[in-house]
C-alpha cells in the first residue's frame, strides 16, 4: 500500500462532527504527499469557509497523519480553490446522507 493511501485511511478516522461522516469520503481531501525526510502534506478544505469545528478537524488531522510510523511533522494545507460541493463526495457518503 502506498504512503499516500496509508495516510488517507488513517484520516478516515476524522469525522465532521456536524455531518457525521469521515473528510475523505466527504472529499474534503485533496492530496496527500510524502516530503523528506518525514513530512505528511496534506492539502484540503472544509464544507465553508466559516466552519465552526475547523480547529477541532485541522488537530484530528495532525494527530491521525502523525500516528503513521514514516511521519513525525504534519503540513496542513488549508484551501479553497477548487471549492467543496457535494459532488465530491464518495458514494457511501451520499448514501449516508441521503443524497
Amino acid at each position: 500500500m502506498s504512503f499516500e493511501q496509508e495516510i488517507l485511511d488513517a484520516l478516515k478516522a476524522v469525522y465532521d462532527p456536524e455531518i457525521r461522516v469521515n473528510i475523505v469520503d466527504l472529499g474534503l481531501v485533496y492530496s496527500v504527499q510524502k516530503k523528506e525526510p518525514d513530512t505528511a502534506e496534506i492539502k484540503m478544505t472544509l464544507t465553508t469557509p466559516g466552519c465552526p469545528v475547523s480547529d477541532q478537524i485541522m488537530r484530528d488531522v495532525k494527530f491521525a497523519a502523525g500516528r503513521h510510523p514514516e511521519v513525525s511533522s504534519v503540513d496542513v494545507d488549508l484551501v479553497w480553490e477548487p471549492q467543496w460541493n457535494r459532488d465530491m463526495m464518495s458514494e457511501e457518503a451520499r448514501l449516508m446522507l441521503g443524497f
